[in-house]
Formats: structure tokens, C-alpha cells, sequence
């Protein structure tokens, strides 16, 4: 940091098992990669592209080495996933994260019907080639799944083997954890946090007052995703208390 300030909030340092920001890259090319890294590359724990758009991105290799001498890992959309599965394909996606030297996946089921069994066969089968990120939730706003079976989805993929388990909520912030008007659903959260450990879920949040939320119940050192680049600053000033959202959450003496 460039000065000093007190009651600032100590953030976990790289590699982060908590406190991670998950960053989405919806198309960058490579010169905005390289723009973004060196900005907002101390912030960032990994990169997301978005749902299949590694399968368009142009120069997709060379915005993967971007990322890789970064240090920071990436991983293809669970949409991507889910697109091979439906064509019975696995082998072949297996072999497109062998291709890009993939060092995380993601399982996902938003967008197809995937009996969870076999899903949490996909994760152990993948967690021996790759990290595995599972998410939770769908993506029709018309499917809402009850916070118990919330618990028991996360609880049974943590045990397949994913790393981490994530909260459905799009690249807009609108369903699965929230409803269609981006309002948190606050006690499916609360009680999602009774029995999976903070530490493993990452919160898909894109929008603002949706971190403010997450920041305000778990502190600074909450897992957030579908960050984009350019909020990936602005949240992390967020998690310092430094922007007028939580601007006095982390004072000892409230303004």
C-alpha cells in the first residue's frame, strides 16, 4: 500500500484459501489482459471465461500464457462443461483441459438436467486431473431450490472432491442466490453459512451492493466471484473499508 491508515482490515495473502476474488474475463483480448494483470494482478486469485467463450475467444493461447506468467490460475465456464456433457462428450472436454493445461475446472448443472449423482461422479472424476470448482444453483429464475437442499448439494460435492463449492448467481447477479431484482436471499445465505464453512464457497456477486452485503456478514476476507476486471479495484477497496459502503464497518470508533 502507498500509506498507512489504521483499522484497515488484514487480507489473507496469495495463494488465499479465503478472501479469494474470482475475476470473470467475458472476451478480454490480449492487451487487455495484460492491462488488467497489471493493474489489479495483487487482487486477483483466479480468472473465470465466462461460460463458453473460450470456444470464439480469438488468440486464446496467447491470453492463457497472460494469465500463466501472472501467476494466476484460470479455468473454462461451467456452461463449457455442461455444452460437452449434453453432447456426451466428456472425453473430449477431458482432453480440452489437458490441451490448455488447465489447472482448474468447473462442474456445473444451470443450464442442463444432471442427475447429481452422476454429477458428483463428473467432479472426483476430474478432481484427478484438475482443481475442481463446483457451482451450485441454476440459472432459471423459476427454479428455486430450498435452502436444505442447498446445504446437502455443497456438502455432497465437497465430498466428491471439488475444492470449493460456488453460488450460482450469472454474470448479472439476478438468480440463484438472489432474486430477480439482485436482492440477496439473505436467510438462504445464513443458512447455507450454518453448516458449510465460509472458507469453502465462493459467492458469485457481480454487483456492488451485493459484495457490500457479503463483506458486512463474513468481514474482508469473504470468497467473492463474477468479479469484473474492472471492478476487481473497487471491491477490494470495499474490503478495506475504504469506499463509503463499508466505509465505517471496520472502524473502531463508528463516524
Amino acid at each position: 500500500m502507498h500509506y498507512f491508515l489504521t483499522d484497515v482490515p488484514e487480507r489473507a495473502q496469495k495463494p488465499r484459501e479465503k478472501g479469494f476474488t474470482m475475476a470473470m474475463d467475458k472476451g478480454l483480448s490480449v492487451r487487455q489482459a495484460e492491462d488488467f494483470i497489471s493493474v489489479c494482478g495483487d487482487y486477483v486469485d483466479i480468472v473465470k471465461l465466462g461460460w463458453a467463450t473460450s470456444y470464439v475467444t480469438p488468440n486464446l493461447d496467447a491470453k492463457l500464457n497472460v494469465y500463466r506468467e501472472a501467476g494466476i490460475p484460470f479455468y473454462f465456464g461451467g456452461t463449457l462443461f455442461e455444452a460437452f456433457i449434453v453432447r456426451n462428450q466428456f472425453d473430449d472436454y477431458r482432453k480440452v483441459l489437458d490441451k490448455y493445461n488447465m489447472p482448474f475446472a468447473e462442474v456445473s448443472d444451470g443450464s442442463i438436467e444432471l442427475d447429481h449423482d452422476v454429477k458428483c461422479e463428473y467432479i472426483t472424476k476430474l478432481a484427478e486431473q484438475v482443481t475442481v470448482l463446483s457451482e451450485v444453483g441454476s440459472k432459471d429464475a423459476e427454479k428455486i431450490i430450498p435452502p436444505y437442499k442447498w446445504i446437502e448439494l455443497m456438502q455432497k460435492e465437497l465430498d466428491a472432491g471439488a475444492w470449493k463449492v460456488i453460488g450460482e448467481a450469472r454474470e448479472s447477479g439476478n438468480v440463484g442466490l438472489f432474486r430477480s431484482t439482485g436482492e440477496v436471499r439473505s436467510g438462504l445465505v445464513q443458512e447455507i453459512l450454518t453448516k458449510i464453512p465460509f472458507e469453502k464457497i465462493i459467492w458469485e456477486a457481480p454487483q456492488k451492493a451485493q459484495q457490500v452485503y457479503f463483506i458486512k456478514l463474513m468481514g474482508a476476507n469473504v470468497n467473492l466471484g463474477n468479479i469484473a476486471p474492472e471492478e476487481v479495484i473497487p471491491l477490494e477497496t470495499l474490503r478495506l473499508g475504504l469506499r463509503g459502503d463499508t466505509f465505517d464497518h471496520f472502524l473502531d470508533r463508528k463516524v
